[in-house]
């Protein structure tokens, strides 16, 4: 132990690569759990705070769930009310309905949101009402508002201001209060706009007479359990009871959960990366001075030291330094948690006030895996050092050289022809696990064959440096040679973080791509109105906009397609509502078996996977389960191809009339007369949907462009998060380097003497760093286009996915690569050319 810290001590600036690289993964990784744990604390607290007088909620007992959303409940009458209000216990119970609302900001347009926009009636009881006035006054008359001050800064409106509500049909209000929600300026991403009662069961509800929930309070002294027990066996069997608590939980989960779980998982897996890349560099460290102290480790074995003595001497070592890069590294990350916490309201984001949640096992995890990753790496280079023979010591200093051997060749080969053939039978198939598997093995045989593989990438890519850059660039590519174990090594590191940037790269192309074929296989219109819905918080549409743009004399046909839930063989189906014949005229379903035209109230239009998965054919027969709890037989009157926009199945408006909470189209499609050109036609329809908040009218093109859109953004996420793993890897080339130029101060220290300038080593430095980047970065490329291709086949189902290669993107993909080795090997080449060249000669 005492040699192992004395050899750290000695030696110190041999591991400032280590630290770093276990510092910055340690961070990251730390800052995330802190992170989350923060966030959900602090929302947790907010919907506590805001559903703290709630005892109970009444809802509908039933639920559809079609996906990750929350699911549809059925209407609860408010005739209920009088009878809950006569059970013991109760002090108050008032109506909660809530809705679809959109804002129209003051320019006109719809307020462009992150996330659902709400509506429902203002709670006169504001120990059942989360929502607190901190401006103006509740509604009292027909056509008044409340709104979150989160939606009214961002709408910029304020009392006083009129403006629309699209619910999703245009609703004028006056804006007369602003509120609160739980002290911030709303329920997260969510707006919320309270109207009287009266407006929003107009508006919000199919009926009058008739809540999303009823919400009621405690009289004195009775606990929630209590007054729940007692609401619920007061109510019909179509109804339940539940605590507020239970009630504040599902909708903290709803608006921040699945956010904040993704998000978070994200986070998690990019710092798993970087701190894989770390492993890389921290091997190659311990391994280069495992190897330049061959000397120093015979010598200690010859004075009588054991094998396991070296071998604790160097763990020694690995210790100390993954205590004290794990220890800041868990610094590191609670200064990132508080800069997040800066800054996620300044993209937008609002942060629950509150200070950092600190877990122990937040810090306990990160710490854990930095001890593991550093004395891991270690571990081979210790072992390597504790079998050092004492007549190593009459020997000069020996550095690994060693290459491929047969074993690890043949060994890398058999992971490699596996490998693909699981990727490929995955894409046969198409099926992703097996894909996903043959993935993981090609990686593993990449990084297995890195020192077969280096020889002969280096002698290839750095062919041309002894005629570009002479003799500067031939020892280059020599001292790049002279060890593939360490090369590879070396070059590992950046050829994953390069690798997953490129899968990335060529996985957003290619949805991009399949995106634009999807529409114009299917699109056969010439605009578009879309809408993006936030589960079932989203307005959607206007049903009213496809007959007042067909009225066009521009317009040939429109068609709208809204969105139902519905439960279909036990389970909850997206149902897309619509006028199934002129749905037909503008969108392609490819071949149609049976009849879109007789659908009626009973009949129900099925894509082609979906009935050849249940074995339903035209004239088959099918219960459908509506939210309302009326279960009703429906008839197949038509099976087809594609269900690319469309969806899996078709419904008429009129079957779904009886069972809607809020009828909204998602997508509008337009066709135009012939004769009519599409800038002519689409100004026609911008002016006539100016009353319905003014939605985007697109064309072919730009429609499928916003479609893709959200990837563009979550490409950015993601090289943001890649930086930290190419970061880890470029300091480790450079550490390996500085490790070199120690090593090999002799040499240099000869080479000056017969007159190399200090321009000639300090390019042959670089150029060699050049040599061991461009290896990691056409690896990582090859092998992240590989994967891209095994994924983007493996997971088309229907034969519509595009895979592409994005030359423009892997261009940038290749100069950041070389450029990043130049990067790393400044420092050691300005350090090499300050040598002192007798000193260095002298050196032993």
């Amino acid at each position: 132990m005492r040699l192992g810290l004395a050899g750290l001590r000695a030696h110190k600036r041999r591991f400032a690569g280590t630290f770093v690289a276990v510092f910055l993964g340690v961070a990251f990784l730390a800052g995330t759990m802190v992170m989350g744990d923060t966030l959900r604390a602090s929302f947790g607290a907010l919907f506590a705070d805001a559903d703290s007088g709630t005892g109970t909620v009444v809802r509908g007992a039933e639920q559809i769930k079609a996906g990750r959303g929350v699911g549809t409940r059925p209407p609860v009458p408010t005739d209920l009310i009088a009878t809950i209000r006569k059970v013991p216990g109760v002090a108050a119970a008032e109506p909660d309905i809530e809705g679809a609302g959109e804002i129209v900001a003051h320019d006109g347009r719809t307020l462009q949101t992150k996330g659902p926009t709400n509506a429902g009636n203002w709670i006169a009881d504001p120990k059942l009402n989360p929502y607190r006035l901190v401006q103006g006054r509740a509604p009292s008359r027909p056509g008044e508002a409340v709104i979150n001050r989160g939606a009214a800064d961002q709408a910029k409106l304020k009392v006083g201001d009129h403006t629309l509500l699209r619910t999703p049909d245009p609703v004028p209000i006056r804006i007369v209060g602003i509120a609160t929600f739980g002290g911030q300026s709303g329920e997260g991403q969510t707006t919320f706009t309270g109207l009287t009662r009266s407006d929003a069961e107009r508006y919000l509800m199919p009926r009058p007479g008739e809540a999303s929930a009823i919400k009621v309070r405690a009289g004195p002294g009775i606990g929630r359990r209590e007054l729940t027990d007692r609401v619920g066996a007061a109510l019909p069997a179509r109804y339940q009871a539940i605590t507020g608590k239970q009630a504040g939980d599902e909708t903290e989960d709803a608006t921040a959960g699945m956010f904040l779980t993704l998000f978070t998982s994200l986070l998690v897996v990019f710092a798993g990366i970087a701190l894989l890349v770390a492993t890389f560099s921290i091997h190659n460290t311990f391994a280069i001075v495992v190897a330049q102290r061959t000397r120093e480790n015979a010598l200690l074995r010859a004075l009588g030291a054991s094998r396991r003595q070296v071998l604790a001497a160097t763990l020694a070592e690995a210790t100390a330094v993954a205590v004290v890069s794990s220890a800041a590294g868990l610094l590191g990350g609670i200064g990132i948690a508080a800069g997040l916490q800066a800054l996620f309201p300044a993209v937008g984001f609002p942060f629950p006030g509150g200070g950092l949640v600190i877990h122990a096992l937040s810090m306990a995890v990160p710490l854990a895996v930095g001890l593991a990753v550093c004395v891991g790496s270690a571990l081979l280079p210790a072992l390597r050092a504790g079998r050092t023979a004492p007549l190593a010591a009459l020997r000069e200093s020996a550095v690994d050289t060693s290459g491929g051997s047969r074993r690890r060749a043949v060994t890398g080969a058999a992971m490699a022809v596996a490998g693909v053939a699981l990727t490929v039978a995955g894409v046969a198939g198409p099926t992703l696990p097996p894909a996903a598997a043959g993935a993981a093995l090609t990686l593993a045989a990449f990084v297995v064959l890195g020192p077969v593989a280096s020889s002969l990438a280096v002698r290839v890519l750095g062919a041309p440096l002894g005629r570009l850059r002479g003799v500067s660039g031939t020892l280059a590519r020599r001292n790049a040679l002279r060890s593939p174990k360490r090369t590879a090594a070396t070059a590992t590191a950046l050829m994953i973080g390069v690798a997953v940037v490129s899968l990335f790269t060529v996985l957003g192309a290619s949805m991009k791509t399949t995106m634009h074929r999807t529409v114009d296989r299917s699109f056969a219109g010439d605009v578009a109105i879309s809408a993006q819905v936030y589960g079932a918080g989203g307005a959607g549409l206007s049903p009213r906009i496809a007959p007042t743009v067909a009225a066009l004399p521009q317009v040939g046909a429109s068609v709208g397609l809204g969105r139902g839930v519905g439960e279909i063989d036990g389970a909850g189906r997206q149902l897309t509502v619509t006028d199934p014949v002129a749905l037909s005229r503008l969108l392609d379903l490819g071949t149609v078996r049976g009849s879109l035209a007789g659908l009626g109230t009973h009949g129900i239009a099925v894509a082609k996977d979906e009935a050849k998965r249940h074995g339903w054919r035209p004239g088959s027969s099918i219960t459908v389960g509506f939210a309302d709890g009326q279960r009703l037989p429906f008839t197949v009157g038509a099976v087809y191809d594609r269900a690319d926009l469309a969806g899996d199945y078709l419904i008429t408006r009129a079957a779904w009339a009886p069972h809607h909470i809020q009828d909204k189209d998602t997508l509008v499609a337009i066709g135009f007369k012939d004769g009519v050109s599409t800038a002519a036609g689409k100004a026609a329809v911008q002016k006539a949907v100016v009353p319905f908040g003014s939605p985007d009218v697109q064309t072919k093109s730009e429609y499928a462009a916003s479609s893709a859109a959200g990837i563009d953004t979550f490409l950015t996420l993601i090289y943001a998060l890649l930086a930290l793993a190419v970061l880890i890897a470029l300091l480790g080339i450079a550490n390996t380097l500085t490790l070199a130029v120690h090593e090999r101060t002799r040499e240099l220290g000869l080479l000056r003497a017969v007159g190399q300038t200090r321009g000639q080593l300090r390019a042959m430095v670089r150029w060699e760093s050049v040599v061991v980047a461009a290896f990691g970065t056409a690896g990582g490329l090859g092998l992240g286009a590989f994967l891209g291709w095994a994924l983007v086949r493996a997971a088309d189902g229907d034969g519509i996915s595009a895979f592409t290669l994005p030359p423009a993107q892997l261009a940038v993909v290749v100069l950041v690569g070389v450029a990043a080795g130049v990067l790393a090997g400044w420092r050691p080449a300005r350090r090499a050319a300050r040598l002192d060249v007798l000193r260095a000669i002298a050196a032993e």
